[in-house]
Formats: C-alpha cells, structure tokens, sequence
C-alpha cells in the first residue's frame, strides 16, 4: 500500500539550484514530500542533519523537516512557524 508521498531523490550531483527548484514546486502542489538520500552523496548524520538545515534555509519559515534513517520529510504549512 503507497503512502502517497512524492519522493525525490539525491544522489552524486548533490543538492543544488535545480533540485530546490523541483522541491518548491512539490511543495507547492503536495503538504508533504519525502527526500531521499543516497548515501553516495551523503555518508554520516552529521551532514544529512547539515543539509536538512540549509533546505530549511533556502525554503523559507513556512516549513519544517524530519530526518527519518535517510530520508528528509519536508512539510509545508499555512502559517509561519517559529
């Protein structure tokens, strides 16, 4: 049975420009999204935890994220959060 979440998923060529790009417009059709990540971009929880931060950063005050093994849940909500 599918959840229904959109997943997107980063590998080799990390997270940049184009991937917050696809992330945005995710988020602007879906509350919630799964992230994965490969563990060829990312090797320890220190840097998912590092790149869950900058996502946070780029995206805005609307958002909040979990880390869950080596995936990112990222949701979007109607009011800012604190």
């Amino acid at each position: 049975m599918s959840l229904g979440l959109v997943t997107i998923q980063l590998g080799k060529s990390g997270y940049g420009e184009g991937n917050l790009k696809n992330i945005k417009e995710m988020l602007d059709r879906h509350k919630n999204i799964k992230v994965s990540v490969l563990r060829s971009y990312i090797r320890n929880q220190d840097e998912l935890k590092v790149l869950k931060d900058k996502m946070l950063a780029d995206l805005g005050e609307n958002y909040t994220a979990r880390i869950v093994g080596y995936s990112i849940f990222l949701k979007r909500w109607k009011r800012k959060m604190r």
